[in-house]
């Protein structure tokens, strides 16, 4: 079952299979990581990310991807790795800078992650923008009311019985299939009528991700 599971990730990862909203970033990422191959000499981390950054700008521009039109004065909250906005009663706009990602690529991938997992706060990609000469993606996500508090041990069962073990804090890794998921404390995960739903997750994948 696993190892099905890791081959259909994979699949969603590449392009080669569908999942919610994914087509646009799936098309970005198979964009940034052809455009990694003339990259690859480029040793130092801050460095490729900064060269990665100006291929992803290019390509925002050609494919008429920039966001204009944002109601800053709708801002709710932010944290390290981005600002949120009230978009309308159903809806929030994300502003994410990839901060917690050591290139752009691998946040698109946690995007595509979040959305296999996690479809009913799937993150829609609607563009990006730029704030303080800083690149942001703009993301939609359904807004969700909370009616009581997170339970975060009702949080650690849910993951473990989905293959995922707290290996510390609110941090969780699936050995299996090479998959980290940090940060899933009380504020990122919220309880509505009973049912959990993450609306802020942060995945990395590790090297064992991509062995069959």
């Amino acid at each position: 079952m696993q190892n099905d599971l890791k081959n259909e990730l994979h699949n969603v990862l590449s392009g080669k299979s569908e999942v919610r909203f994914g087509t646009i970033i799936q098309a970005i990422a198979c964009y940034l990581n052809n455009g990694a191959q003339t990259s690859s000499a480029v040793e130092d981390e801050k460095s490729f990310k900064k060269q990665e950054t100006k291929i992803l700008e290019n390509y925002v521009a050609e494919k008429n991807l920039w966001i204009r039109d944002i109601d800053f004065s709708q801002y709710v909250s932010e944290g390290a790795e981005q600002k949120v906005y009230l978009k309308d009663s159903e809806h929030v706009l994300k502003l994410n800078d990839s901060i917690y990602y050591s290139s752009w690529k691998d946040y698109l991938y946690n995007l595509l992650l979040h959305n296999y997992f996690f479809s009913d706060t799937a993150y829609e990609l609607k563009g990006f923008t730029k704030d303080n000469d800083v690149l942001y993606a703009v993301v939609q996500q359904n807004f969700v009311s909370i009616t009581a508090n997170t339970n975060l041990e009702s949080v650690k069962e849910f993951l473990t019985v989905n293959g995922f073990q707290n290996n510390r804090n609110n941090d969780y890794v699936n050995e299996e299939l090479g998959i980290i998921l940090e940060d899933l404390h009380d504020e990122n995960v919220l309880t509505q009528n009973d049912i959990l739903y993450f609306i802020d997750t942060v995945f990395y994948i590790t090297d064992k991700f991509w062995l069959d």
